[in-house]
């Protein structure tokens, strides 16, 4: 057997031992189920505020004081205008109310009743209206302008406004829009940097049950260092990837239950290389993404010895990672620019924005350079961790690099 096939069969068994021993286990399922979990007490969280706002946006409502032959033209025209809002969107409701004596005071009045939450209050002759607004109805104020407007002009036509009948013709993009490119890059790397912060970060604790236990020193006296730290990356990597899979499924089932409209809004977020190549460079770019973050976080834990050191690494961790985001975003929204060659090219940020390059670019052969740039620097990771576990833990090999021993010798 060859020293290559020895390496390779040595790290998969180590690979295969962690995956089994990761997801043969209740804890598992757990895991598997973390976002139920995760949304059951965002759900909760959303019904509070939903319970303590009581029903806010019910009760606000603006108010037209005007006399009472102009409350049924102001009404129908609040009703076209509202067919222009998509229903979440929409001001909050009308009320109509005939003028009193004195108009500016039950204007300011209007907004201590208590039947209703006032946003706005209009009061005074359409043309030259006087609204007050409180802190958050500057946008319902705005909105009583422009009701303002219609109803003056729909008296000035005669009574009603003009009834146009349009005729609605879809179309379809033959290519990709530039915002939907930048729109389906951000999601790109905002769909690696989910990921991989939820994921990547399991591998910081996989070494220090085995150093605790001596396990470890058995299976560095029987395996080079480098296949142990291989084999548990790639280990984790396969518990990532049945993550993954379990949820792209569920979430693929219930994709097919979205109305058409919808169905619609996300067809517009064609990348520039298609979607079919985007699709295989988004699962490189997710394994390139996860190996780089998870052998870089491997090195690390290794050396704690603690769960209280696990659990202090965990916050430089999630800032490297929001880092990486960060970095990666401003490079998709500025193609081309020293920021995106910068985020295209620094290892940990890489996947990011390559994921986010081919939303905005046509050309292949740059992923290919990536792809191998970023599998360069997996090998330089796991061998520096390997090294420094090594040194620091084992207490073994020579103080100097090999080089300067063979230059000795």
């Amino acid at each position: 057997m060859s020293r290559v096939s020895r390496t390779l069969r040595q790290t998969l068994t180590i690979a295969r031992r962690d995956f089994i021993a990761t997801v043969f286990t209740p804890i598992f399922l757990l895991f598997l189920f973390a976002p139920v979990i995760m949304g059951s007490f965002g759900a909760i969280g959303g019904l509070g505020a939903a319970s303590v706002a009581d029903g806010g946006p019910e009760r606000s409502r603006i108010v037209a004081i005007v006399p009472v032959p102009l409350a049924r033209p102001i009404a129908e025209v609040d009703t076209r205008l509202r067919g222009v809002f998509r229903p979440d969107e929409q001001p909050p409701g009308l009320t109509t109310l005939a003028p009193a004596a004195n108009a500016a005071a039950q204007a300011h009045a209007a907004f201590r009743a208590r039947d209703y939450d006032a946003a706005a209050v209009l009061y005074g002759p359409l043309d030259r209206p006087h609204i007050l607004y409180g802190a958050r109805g500057d946008r319902a104020a705005e909105y009583l302008v422009t009701l303002a407007q219609a109803t003056l002009a729909a008296q000035r036509l005669g009574g009603a406004l003009p009834v146009v009948t349009p005729v609605r013709i879809p179309v379809v993009r033959a290519a990709p829009t530039r915002g939907g490119r930048h729109q389906s890059a951000f999601f790109a790397v905002f769909g690696i940097f989910f990921l991989t912060l939820f994921l990547a970060g399991q591998v910081v604790g996989t070494m220090a049950e085995e150093r605790n236990n001596k396990v470890i020193e058995i299976l560095a006296a029987a395996v080079p260092l480098e296949s142990v730290f291989l084999g548990k990356l790639l280990g984790m990597f396969g518990v990532a990837v049945l993550f993954v899979a379990f949820w792209a499924t569920v979430v693929g089932q219930i994709g097919m239950l979205m109305p058409p409209s919808i169905h619609g809004a996300l067809g517009e977020l064609r990348p520039a290389v298609g979607t079919p190549v985007f699709t295989g460079l988004f699962i490189v770019y997710f394994t390139m993404a996860y190996l780089l973050l998870g052998s870089v976080f491997l090195a690390v834990g290794a050396q704690a010895t603690t769960p209280r050191e696990i659990q202090m690494l965990s916050l430089p961790i999630t800032i490297l990672q929001v880092a990486m985001f960060a970095l990666a975003s401003a490079a998709v929204h500025a193609p081309g620019s020293w920021v995106a060659t910068l985020a295209e090219t620094f290892p940990l940020s890489s996947p990011f924005a390559m994921a986010g390059h081919a939303a905005n670019a046509p050309g292949l052969w740059p992923h290919a350079a990536a792809i191998a740039w970023q599998a360069l620097w997996v090998a330089i990771f796991i061998a520096i961790g390997a090294r420094m576990f090594r040194r620091g833990v084992l207490q073994s090999g020579s103080a100097r690099p090999r080089w300067r021993r063979a230059k000795a010798n």
